[in-house]
């Protein structure tokens, strides 16, 4: 049936070819004979072939060879169809041979079954055989009704042929008959190709010519075109040259002034940049000190905060631990809270006294400057020897005070130098207060001279004496820098000044170059500052050149002048060899290293000594690398230490860990030590924040406030929290962490000691104890690290090795590993046991008393020689008491025995013991369930049932099932296989009856170790009444949305109720179903793609019912809307503005449709809950847009699918068609029949890339007339290339395919071109078959032509404008409307402006030679200027369905002509006329017409001027103008009067923008009278017409009484208008009588 329907488009594409049976009768008639085709339908076909030459032929020659044409393509056509009518006779001709040959077969073979079931026949009755006798007569019977039927069809094979072959034979004949119409119509088309050749080469002859001709013309305008271009070339140089030479001049003054405006804008602009700079630099400084002031307030919170935890946790602790012990928490800490308090005291009393020490040193220096300034202004001091001096009592008063307070301790710097504890004499202060340090205030020390002496001019030293002093920020303040131009001219004064003051020092003819001053120390290195504290230190410059020599103090370096002072008084002239001293004072404000000189300027030259300042580091080292403990044996115990040490000024943590442990380093926060920001000078205010946290002390001996500052630059803080409950540290003292090691823990054998941890002080050392306590025997290697808290510090490592000796009796394997053991089977070992002892031992062999039911060793007792080795059996057999023996020794869940095992050795305390471990499990083997029920099974199919198979054992075990009956199987692998530890097989027995029974059966399952399990089953088996030719299909690889079919039977072959003919249906044992019609019904599942025909329907025995399958694969509605929401959301996202928030971005994508896909989140009720309520909301109709480009997604993204269907057909007894009413039948479960079908879906090869994947095009509405496209662009995914094939469209349809392609590549895509081209208003559908190998794609085609259809508010078609003054313009409006449902494009086309029009005009002869009734031309006279007399506005554009166009017409004369006109044609959509409108006017100069009367002129202007004159002269040129009014009155032959004849004339007065004296027009007509005695009436004779107006003339004539008939009666009068102008008119009246009808 698939080939059939792929056969189906090629059938109609044939052009009317009959088919077979066609065919044979129409050559059985014997009116057959072959008729031509008329002529009418030949002409279409032969177009193509006429020779262009024929054109120029004659008429009549061309009439009488066009009938001779027609017949000779008719003959062609004939013969062609003949030919093609042969070859298909042919073909059915060897057809029906064959058939015929194979039908012959079929009779010789049914008579070679005939004779054997003969001979067989015979045997049987020869045999008393009935049954057999029987059973071969009914096959007998067969036979014989097969051979009838195969000789009937010979029969009809035979007839058939000789039709085929008579056919053959008159096709023939006709052949023969048209031969000689196929030679004279080779003949003519021989001729014809001659004639074109003919005819090509005059053509070609003369186009050659005209080639030359146009060459030649070509070079001389070549030739004029360089001419004029060199002569353009020239001037152009010319102008060149001019141009340059002007902006030479305009450059030169326009750098002048751009230069100077440039030097203003740069001075501008840095004079801003270092306003903006300053500004900047203070803004940030002023950022930088609120940032430092937070950080430090910050600080001192944490540190109080840090400091009330550590104190209240102390306390808590201390509390706990007294209470646990026994003691009086209250009482403890009660005395803890006096000793606070008392050591606060004393603190406070000791910096009084530093404070007070600092005042007198202070003093003491003043005073030594004072004297020093002194003995420089007087020379002889008077001064008493008796009287001591303010510095000796000064002195004296720092002794008394030091020997009254014995107690008072001094400065720890003190302290270290002298190493002594009693109160210091005043020597001991001098030695103390060096010049290398001195730590003050140093808001204190100043050094301006402060002396005690009088004043040398009086009043002088007052208070109220304010001498004028320049401020100290402005004699403190440096230049930061400067320009460079500054910086040249600093350069060059001093460069200037340097060779005024040096000079060349030569002593003894030798010259001195080098260093002229040495200094000592070489380096001025100020190591471990603080910040905040003052340090000085002393130099000596020594003269080291030939001579007297000069010395100057330059300066230091300039980013060291905010820290660096220098004292240096220039002591003189220098003899070689002298020295001086300088004094250097630093002032530490950053805890950062600097580094500089200190330039000084001799006689020789200038020369500097360097200057370091250092900060407080950590230097840390090991004083060994590697520790080796030699050889100990197994118990014993070994020390050794390792000592850090830190040599620098600063402390920090530190803690001893393995290599291979990794440790983070608390950081002890100390509210004792201070930020480095502050300096000694905040002290005040730290003070004050510090006393806000005392409540509770920190015990231990704490630092003083200046040594508090040193320890803060020495252990900066990094942000971590303190360990909790460590002491404060003094000077050099360390208090270190105990480490104790829980009893939990395992020992190793290398260890540390307790101190492992702690913190080590500037200059100090650490010592840690390392342990070695040997374990199990064998060298040792471990490998430690020391971290420190300080990360600039490296980590230090060191080794640590060592050997362990055993004792001398040992197992070599100390763990015997019997593996896995079932229960019931013994298990062997060999335990080999070494003794390195020079003597015999003797070994008692011991195993534990829970396992000697199980386990033993043999020998108990042996003896083991001097260093040899022994050997002793161990046994095992474990026994199913075993878990319950063993106790702690066997874990029940794991199945793991561990038992130990003891070797005692004579003389010896600690016995030498071993492991023995196994796993013991049992291999039994499970089957579940025990038993199995098949239940009822048909003998057309199989029933599985799945049985798990379980390996209780913890080893693999082989089984196999054995002695299996024929009707059942084991799978997989036959029931045979091996089965892991603890693991579950899966197996499938399969039960087929091959009769109806019942069955009871066993299967055997046997292991490896021949242990046997076994399984009950039983089942019944059933043979139904109805049979099927196939129970499983499987189809074809099926695309989406396309069907696949496959045919079946369902057979009944229940004849007889007899079981010895046939197996009779039955359920198992029960009566035998009865003989008659039975029916079936197939129950497909629900919502598949399977389609069943016909579901229900009734078999009669013997006979077999025909059932088609059909498979169609579609997407599940459901994901396709799922897909069409996730695209609505996702349009939705971009189309809707943006949101600020992330987490509205994150509900978002919650939504979409990928997490609503989702299975098996945490919330998945909730999520299916929405989306199921988006789904209801989302209500697409399968046609829309939405739902066709979701499903054009999801099939191009189908990655295959593979289903399964079971689907049942119940059986039951009678037919559906007696039943009365709805009675239903009643249908046996154990008869259904069951029928499997294999389902592959896969993705289609061509899909729809364009407008979103859609198959359904519509193209909208389309005028009629109008072509719509559309393309589409198809893609083949599948693997191979294919080839296209389209199915025809209606030819006299709208819709066309213009690009067809007849292959399509993998992978490419190609672009289809529709157009729809609708002839009629209609509503038009097609379907377009894209037709491959592998499928076919339908597009649908949808479309609806629209009649567009407009009207025209003027009536006739005719828009007359009036009378204008020439050179004015008049405007007059219409509309359209449009009145169809389709938006209308329009354009306005005025005749006068077309191109065709001058082509026509120059065809036709002039207007004037024509007569009037020929005079079809629509445009008349035009404008001189050569613009268009009309115009209309809007030219073009689109009126919206149900609208209106408003148009206005603007007529613009510039002479005078009666016979303006002009065509105006509306055209729809560029192509279709719609209305033409004519458009007439005419112009006057002066503002009076006069119209009516008999046309006397033409309406063509001549082309020669016509002359003008002066208004003056108007009237001598003035001539009358004629108008002739014709009369004809008819007299009719009838008694009654006939009506008078009647003409008008119109008299009008233009409106006009001019200013005339006039506003009327005035009229009158002489001769009245005259006129009126022949028979003339004419009313009004005179009047006047008003500026806009006009008048009618009424004329009417009645012949007179002695009126001529033949001669016509012509009269004239003067007809005068005055305007303006003053205008005569001659009108010439003739009146005639003429006879009526």
């Amino acid at each position: 049936m698939e080939e059939d329907a792929n056969r189906f488009p090629k059938k109609e594409l044939l052009d009317n070819v009959p088919t077979v049976e066609d065919e044979r009768d129409e050559l059985e008639a014997p009116e057959f004979q072959v008729e031509f085709l008329p002529p009418a339908a030949e002409k279409g076909a032969d177009s193509g072939g006429r020779r262009p030459g024929n054109a120029d032929a004659d008429p009549s020659g061309k009439k009488t060879a066009a009938p001779a044409r027609f017949q000779a393509c008719g003959l062609r056509r004939t013969l062609g169809r003949l030919e093609t009518l042969q070859e298909e006779k042919e073909l059915l001709v060897q057809k029906t041979r064959g058939e015929l040959r194979a039908c012959r077969q079929r009779m010789e073979l049914i008579a070679k079954q005939q004779a054997s079931v003969a001979a067989e026949v015979a045997a049987g009755r020869e045999a008393n055989n009935t049954a057999s006798v029987g059973r071969l007569q009914a096959v007998s019977r067969r036979l014989c009704t097969e051979l009838d039927d195969e000789r009937a069809l010979q029969s009809q094979l035979r007839a058939a042929l000789l039709k085929s072959e008579s056919a053959m034979w008159h096709i023939a004949i006709q052949k023969g008959q048209l031969e000689d119409v196929r030679s004279s119509a080779q003949e003519e088309e021989a001729a014809a190709r001659k004639g074109l050749r003919v005819h090509a080469a005059e053509q070609l002859h003369r186009e050659e010519e005209a080639l030359k001709k146009a060459e030649r013309n070509r070079l001389l305008r070549v030739r004029k075109a360089m001419h004029l271009q060199k002569e353009h070339r020239l001037r152009h140089q010319k102008l060149v040259e001019d141009a340059k030479k002007n902006h030479k001049i305009a450059v030169k003054f326009l750098k002048a002034s751009l230069g100077r405006i440039r030097e203003q804008e740069r001075e501008k602009e840095m004079g801003s940049q270092e306003h903006m700079k300053r500004r900047m630099d203070a803004v940030l400084a002023l950022k930088n000190s609120i940032s430092a002031n937070r950080e430090t307030l910050r600080k001192f919170q944490a540190w109080g905060q840090a400091k009330a935890e550590l104190a209240e946790q102390k306390a808590r602790a201390q509390k706990e631990m007294i209470l646990a012990q026994g003691g009086d928490a209250f009482r403890h800490l009660f005395h803890q809270r006096q000793r606070q308090e008392l050591e606060a005291q004393n603190r406070a009393f000791e910096e009084q006294q530093k404070l007070r020490k600092q005042e007198i040193i202070g003093r003491i220096l003043k005073e030594e400057a004072a004297e020093e300034t002194r003995r420089k202004r007087q020379s002889s001091p008077t001064r008493a020897t008796g009287r001591l001096t303010l510095r000796d009592e000064t002195w004296g008063y720092i002794a008394d005070v030091c020997e009254d307070r014995g107690t008072v301790a001094l400065p720890r710097n003190l302290l270290q130098d002298s190493g002594a504890v009693s109160p210091p004499r005043a020597s001991q202060l001098l030695e103390a207060i060096s010049y290398e340090c001195v730590q003050g205030d140093s808001g204190n020390i100043t050094w301006e001279h402060d002396t005690l002496a009088e004043p040398e001019i009086p009043g002088l030293w007052k208070e109220d004496y304010k001498p004028n002093q320049v401020p100290k920020e402005e004699v403190d303040r440096k230049p930061v820098g400067g320009t460079k131009m500054d910086k040249d001219i600093l350069a060059r004064t001093m460069e200037q000044l340097r060779s005024r003051v040096t000079h060349r020092q030569v002593a003894s003819g030798h010259e001195f170059k080098g260093r002229p001053f040495n200094s000592k120390p070489k380096l001025i290195h100020f190591k471990d500052f603080d910040v905040g504290k003052v340090y000085k230190k002393k130099i000596t410059l020594i003269n080291a050149t030939y001579t007297i020599n000069h010395c100057k103090l330059v300066g230091v370096e300039e980013h060291l002048r905010d820290f660096v002072h220098v004292d240096f008084d220039p002591p003189g002239p220098m003899s070689a060899g002298m020295s001086c001293e300088v004094l250097v004072t630093f002032k530490p404000m950053i805890n950062k290293d600097l580094e500089g000189s200190v330039s000084f300027l001799a006689q020789t030259g200038g020369f500097s000594v360097p200057l370091k300042c250092s900060t407080k580091k950590c230097m840390l080292s090991l004083d060994k690398e590697l520790i080796d403990f030699g050889s100990y044996v197994v118990g014993e115990t070994a020390s050794r230490v390792v000592t850090l040490t830190n040599i620098g000024g600063l402390g920090t943590k530190f803690k001893f860990l393995r290599a291979s442990e990794s440790c983070e380093m608390d950081i002890s926060q100390s509210v004792a030590k201070t930020s480095s920001l502050f300096t000694y000078e905040d002290k005040g205010i730290y003070d004050k924040i510090t006393t806000s946290f005392s409540g509770q002390k920190i015990e231990g001996n704490e630092s003083p406030p200046i040594d508090m500052t040193s320890q803060k630059e020495s252990g900066k803080l990094d942000g971590k929290k303190q360990e909790e409950g460590r002491p404060a540290e003094s000077e050099g003292v360390t208090m270190s962490t105990v480490m104790t090691v829980p009893p939990n823990e395992e020992q190793t054998e290398i260890s540390l000691g307790e101190v492992a941890e702690g913190e080590i002080g500037p200059f100090g050392s650490i010592k840690v104890p390392v342990i070695f306590t040997p374990v199990i025997p064998g060298a040792v290697y471990t490998k430690f690290k020391v971290v420190f808290k300080n990360q600039q510090c490296p980590t230090l490592y060191f080794r640590v090795t060592g050997v362990a000796i055993d004792v001398p009796v040992w197992v070599p394997k100390p763990s015997v590993d019997l593996k896995i053991c079932t229960y019931d089977r013994l298990y062997q070992d060999s335990i080999l046991v070494h003794t390195r002892s020079k003597a015999a031992l003797r070994l008692k062999f011991e195993v534990c008393k829970e396992l000697r039911g199980h386990m033993e060793l043999l020998p108990e007792t042996g003896y083991i020689q001097a260093q040899s080795s022994y050997t002793v059996q161990l046994k095992f057999l474990p026994r199913h008491s075993l878990p319950e023996d063993a106790g702690k020794y066997f874990d029940k869940e794991s199945r793991v025995l561990e038992a130990p095992m003891t070797i005692r050795v004579a003389d010896q305390i600690k016995p030498v013991g071993f492991t023995v471990h196994a796993v013991v499990t049992t291999s039994d083997l499970e089957l579940s369930p025990s038993a199995v029920d098949f239940g009822h099974c048909t003998v057309y199919e199989a029933v599985r049932t799945q049985v798990s198979l379980c390996n209780l054992s913890l080893l693999p075990q082989g089984f196999g099932f054995v002695g299996l009956p024929k009707f059942v199987d084991v799978q997989p692998s036959d029931g045979f296989g091996t089965i892991l530890p603890l693991e579950t097989l899966q197996l499938d027995v399969i039960f087929q009856p091959t009769k109806a029974k019942e069955y009871n059966f066993e299967l055997v399952c046997k292991s490896e170790i021949n242990r046997c399990f076994k399984l009950s089953c039983r089942a019944v088996g059933v043979r139904p009444p109805l049979g099927l030719s196939h129970y499983q299909v499987k189809f074809a690889a099926t695309s989406l949305y396309h069907t696949s079919v496959a045919t079946l039977y369902v057979i009944n072959s229940h004849l007889s109720m007899s079981s010895l003919t046939h197996s009779a249906p039955r359920v198992g044992s029960e009566d035998i179903s009865p003989v008659g019609p039975t029916t079936f019904e197939f129950l497909p599942p629900p919502d598949s793609p399977i389609t069943i025909s016909p579901l229900v329907g009734t078999v009669l025995p013997g006979k077999r019912c025909l059932v088609q399958v059909a498979f169609r694969p579609v997407l599940p509605t459901k994901l396709i809307l799922q897909e069409a929401l996730q695209t609505l959301t996702k349009e939705a996202e971009v189309k809707s503005p943006c949101r600020d928030t992330v987490t509205q971005k994150k509900d978002l994508r919650r939504q979409s449709f990928s997490t609503l896909r989702l299975q098996g989140r945490d919330h998945p009720p909730r999520a299916s809950t929405t989306q199921a309520a988006k789904l209801q909301k989302l209500d697409l109709k399968p046609s829309s847009d939405e739902y066709q480009a979701a499903q054009a997604t999801l099939a191009r993204s189908f990655q295959g699918r593979f289903d399964k269907f079971v689907v049942p057909c119940v059986v039951a007894s009678g037919d559906t068609e007696d039943r009365k009413g709805t009675e239903p039948l009643s249908f046996s479960p154990h008869n259904t029949l069951y029928l499997e079908l294999w389902c592959p879906a896969v993705a289609p090869s061509l899909v729809v890339t364009s407008d979103r994947g859609k198959t359904i095009f519509n193209f909208g509405d389309i005028a009629v007339g109008h072509c719509g496209i559309k393309k589409v662009s198809i893609q083949n995914i599948s693997p191979e290339d294919l080839t296209v094939e389209f199915s025809v469209l209606n030819p006299s349809g709208p819709f066309i395919l213009l690009t067809p392609i007849s292959k399509l590549p993998a992978g490419e895509t190609q672009v289809l071109t529709l157009s729809f081209s609708p002839r009629e208003s209609i509503l038009a559908r097609e379907t377009l078959d894209i037709i491959t190998k592998r499928d076919t794609l339908s597009l649908t085609l949808m479309g609806t032509g629209v009649a567009s259809t407009i009207t025209c508010s003027i009536e006739g078609d005719v828009l007359d404008m009036g009378y204008v003054i020439a050179g004015e313009s008049v405007s007059s409006s219409f509309k359209l409307q449009n009145s169809s449902a389709l938006p209308i494009r329009f354009s306005m086309q005025l005749d006068s402006l077309s191109s065709s029009r001058r082509g026509k005009s120059q065809q036709r002869l002039p207007q004037f030679l024509a007569f009037p009734a020929q005079r079809t031309e629509v445009v008349g006279t035009q404008n001189h200027s050569g613009q268009s007399v009309f115009s209309v506005i809007p030219v073009e554009g689109v009126i919206d369905p149900g609208k209106t166009q408003d148009f206005t017409v603007t007529f613009s004369p510039d002479h005078e002509s009666r016979y303006f006109s002009d065509r105006l044609q509306v055209v729809l959509f560029g192509k279709k006329l719609s209305h033409q409108i004519l458009l007439k006017g005419a112009a006057r100069e002066h503002m009076m017409f006069v119209e009516g009367g008999d046309p006397l002129d033409v309406p063509v202007e001549s082309l020669t001027v016509i002359p003008t004159y002066d208004p003056e002269h108007r009237e001598e040129a003035e001539e009358l103008k004629p108008i002739l009014v014709t009369l004809d009155y008819v007299q009719l032959d009838t008694d009654m009067p006939a009506p008078p004849a009647t003409r008008e004339l119109q008299v009008g007065c233009i409106r006009t923008t001019q200013l005339s004296p006039k506003k009327t027009v005035e009229f009158s007509l002489d001769g009245a009278a005259s006129l009126q005695h022949k028979g003339f009436t004419i009313e009004p004779s005179r009047g006047f017409v008003e500026r806009g107006q006009t008048k009618t003339i009424s004329i009417s004539w009645l012949p007179p009484a002695d009126f001529d008939l033949d001669h016509p009666l012509v009269v004239s009068a003067l007809l005068q208008l005055k305007g303006d102008v003053k205008e005569t008119y001659k009108v010439f009246f003739v009146a005639q009588v003429v006879s009526g009808p």
